[in-house]
């Protein structure tokens, strides 16, 4: 049942990043999303019902769990018409992360861990739920560059692309990291305490983690805006990426 699921994820994922590529067939790239995830979805279904524990408990599972938040966050408002080059950037990443995912083994059966499952569910799933929030938001924030140049260099295309608003991209950027902020917060909390429980000192990975927290924090405090504050999002996703590379080979070993 898995492996039947798993193909029909990555065929709608790999049509939508072909798709997106031309407006002519930018809906028939956004109905690939959709389905895509829909079978991603029953996918991890699947997996959380024959798993007796957390089943995303291996660095492969929860890049296959990372890769399903970040297209559901794509999915809030990534399918409109102006939105079409978002999707460019994130759909071939989201194939491609999902592709080593099966190759690390990530759509299969979970793994063990000496973790509980409690702590895996409130720190690794918050965790990862806040880097997909960061992800889009990274997403927007290029799109945001972009835009602004073509613009300053007067494109004769920028009119026939149907781009959204450069303000209206600065506010979704700005939204999406205010709601991943609490969600990164909570998951950071789980973690500090199960450090305690262990009586261990704060590790790399939380110590990162909290520099991510903090770069954010700061980033909805200050509000920075227009290109100062795409640069930081970008910047921040660099910490992300850092980040989750660490979790991979700490949490997960």
């Amino acid at each position: 049942m898995v492996e039947a699921l798993f193909w029909p994820a990555l065929l709608g994922y790999g049509e939508a990043a072909f798709a997106y590529a031309s407006a002519r067939t930018s809906r028939a790239g956004t109905w690939g999303v959709r389905l895509g995830w829909l079978a991603q979805t029953a996918l991890l279904a699947v997996q959380a019902a024959r798993a007796d524990g957390f089943p995303w408990s291996s660095w492969a599972g929860s890049l296959n769990l990372f890769v399903w938040l970040v297209v559901g966050a794509y999915l809030i408002w990534g399918c409109r018409p102006r939105y079409r080059l978002l999707g460019l950037a994130v759909m071939p990443l989201a194939a491609t992360l999902f592709v080593v995912a099966r190759v690390g083994g990530g759509t299969h059966a979970g793994t063990s861990s000496h973790y509980g499952n409690l702590f895996l569910i409130l720190h690794v799933g918050f965790v990862l739920a806040a880097f997909a929030g960061f992800t889009l938001a990274a997403a927007l924030a290029a799109l945001y560059l972009w835009e602004e140049r073509r613009l300053k260099r007067r494109a004769a295309d920028i009119l026939r692309l149907r781009l959204p608003p450069l303000a209206s991209l600065e506010r979704l950027a700005w939204k999406t990291i205010v709601v991943s902020l609490p969600l990164l917060t909570l998951g950071l909390a789980a973690g500090i305490v199960r450090l305690r429980e262990d009586h261990a000192g704060v590790d790399a990975l939380e110590a990162l983690t909290l520099l991510t927290w903090l770069v954010y924090g700061g980033f909805v405090v200050a509000r920075p805006a227009g290109r100062r504050a795409a640069y930081l999002a970008l910047g921040g996703f660099v910490l992300v990426i850092v980040a989750r590379l660490a979790l991979a080979g700490s949490h997960f070993a």
